[in-house]
């Protein structure tokens, strides 16, 4: 392994320590030296079990990999330093080669991801993927209900002609009323599935707009409180999308709130995030967090699948929605819920330059 390959690890987000053939520490990354709360200069030439406390796992793993002259994964490890919080990792070791003079002498690459970390990753593409499948079922549904309604409504307009009691027209005006009401929510089914238009924006400008409509329909008993980042950078995105996403995920806490409590708004910068299987340096968190009840049990697997809904006379698509705008940002949803506190995070990519 040269220098140049070594600067590369520099670059990585996964912590990277390279030991000897004596398992004495040769080299840390920068994301190793901050999750091990460790310097690399400080820990240059100690041995791992110096350095962390019960190695046996690790050492194993190293033994396998050695022994066999290719890589091995640990994928349950349990490593923490004298006087530090354990963390729960996963580990590959990879025997390569360091220059030395003429020769080569033999090292192992160890390369640590956080389980939490590959937990959160592996969930946020099921969703992709579950987002995707939603998207086609909604439009597939939306299609075969909208040819049916036009049928009932045209029947019930030539019905409401021909009756002659005047009182029996008030229910071919139910007829036709909700079978607008059912059209209207199938056009907005289909609306998703139009280009988005984007443009550089403020995410606050979406949150303001989000705000000031939540508290026109609840003019009482609902506080809306704000935390924002004033130095985000813009982000590219298509404001009136990004506002209904925002919207159905404010509007979706509103009513958890059954009309008395806080809402609160915040932003921040996340650096350093893997969105949609995509790295970037950047990206905008906005987190929607209320005082309610939290999400019952029964629903926290599928809150955002469509047509499921834990509150009576609810569509069941609000989630939903906002989880198509979201990914078609190139962003993720994601919610954490306990009775009192329920926080629903959009993050958004902060396109740079290289980034596309």
């Amino acid at each position: 392994m040269t220098s140049a390959a070594l600067s590369g690890l520099d670059l990585l987000p996964t912590a990277v320590v390279l030991v000897d053939v004596r398992l004495a520490v040769r080299y840390m990354n920068p994301a190793a030296e901050n999750l091990f709360e460790m310097s690399s200069k400080n820990v240059a030439g100690q041995a791992l079990d110096r350095l962390f406390a019960d190695t046996a796992v690790l050492q194993a793993a190293i033994g396998y990999a050695r022994d066999n002259n290719c890589s091995y994964t640990e994928h349950d490890l349990e490593l923490g330093a004298s006087g530090r919080t354990r963390l729960h990792l996963s580990c590959t070791v990879t025997p390569v080669e360091l220059p030395n003079g003429e020769a080569h002498e033999d090292a192992l690459l160890l390369e640590f991801r956080h389980i939490e970390q590959q937990l959160k990753i592996a969930r946020e593409e099921r969703m992709l993927d579950q987002s995707q499948a939603n998207r086609e079922l909604i439009r597939n549904l939306a299609h075969e209900i909208k040819n049916p309604l036009g049928g009932i409504r045209g029947a019930a307009q030539l019905l409401d002609r021909e009756l002659e009691r005047p009182n029996l027209h008030e229910y071919t005006q139910v007829i036709m009323k909700e079978a607008d009401r059912l059209q209207a929510l199938m056009d907005r089914l289909l609306t998703p599935h139009r280009l988005p238009q984007p443009a550089q924006l403020n995410v606050h400008e979406v949150l303001e707009r989000v705000r000031s409509l939540i508290l026109a329909e609840y003019p009482r008993g609902i506080v809306i409180r704000r935390d924002y980042d004033v130095s985000l950078p813009l982000v590219k995105g298509d404001k009136e999308q990004l506002i209904q996403a925002v919207l159905n995920v404010v509007r979706n806490a509103a009513q958890a709130l059954q009309d008395r409590g806080e809402i609160r708004l915040s932003t921040r910068v996340v650096r350093q995030i893997t969105l949609a299987r995509r790295r970037y340096r950047h990206a905008i968190a906005v987190e929607i967090t209320d005082n309610g009840p939290g999400i019952p049990e029964a629903l926290r697997e599928r809150v955002f699948h469509p047509l499921v809904s834990g509150r009576e006379g609810g569509s069941g698509l609000g989630l939903t929605l906002a989880q198509n705008f979201v990914n078609q940002h190139h962003g993720v949803i994601s919610y954490e819920s306990a009775p009192g506190e329920t926080t629903f995070t959009i993050l958004l990519p902060v396109e740079e330059a290289g980034n596309g």
